[in-house]
């Protein structure tokens, strides 16, 4: 069955409706505000080991690199991937990433549902 949405208008979000904390890109903006099927993750991972461990979303996964250097695990796949790097985590295949350094790891993580489902492993 597909959702069927409002008729769609254009939608403004301020950064203070999704910072989570000071951090310049740390937050999320939900499908729902957006009235679109997909959610967006600001992601800031300060320490070298941080980032999330392995989970599985019903749905397609996108992963911007936008500063540092991450070690993603996706499916039996080891990817190295930094600064302007694009890669996508099929739908229920399980997928994990770490910020290997130097510096801070900043991500752009785009959920293709417009519902939050993550299964943790």
């Amino acid at each position: 069955m597909v959702k069927k949405h409002a008729p769609r208008s254009a939608v403004k979000l301020s950064r203070a409706d999704w910072a989570s904390d000071d951090l310049p890109w740390r937050g999320g903006i939900g499908g729902d505000e957006l009235n679109t099927d997909v959610i967006i993750l600001f992601v800031t991972s300060e320490d070298i080991g941080d980032g999330p461990s392995l989970h599985v979303h019903p749905y397609d996964e996108v992963f911007i690199i936008r500063e540092g250097n991450a070690r993603f695990t996706i499916g039996e796949e080891i990817i190295e991937a930094t600064e302007g790097d694009v890669l996508m985590g099929p739908a229920n295949v399980p997928h994990a990433y770490e910020n290997v350094g130097p510096g801070a790891l900043l991500t752009t993580d785009l959920h293709l549902s417009r519902e939050w489902i993550q299964t943790d492993l």
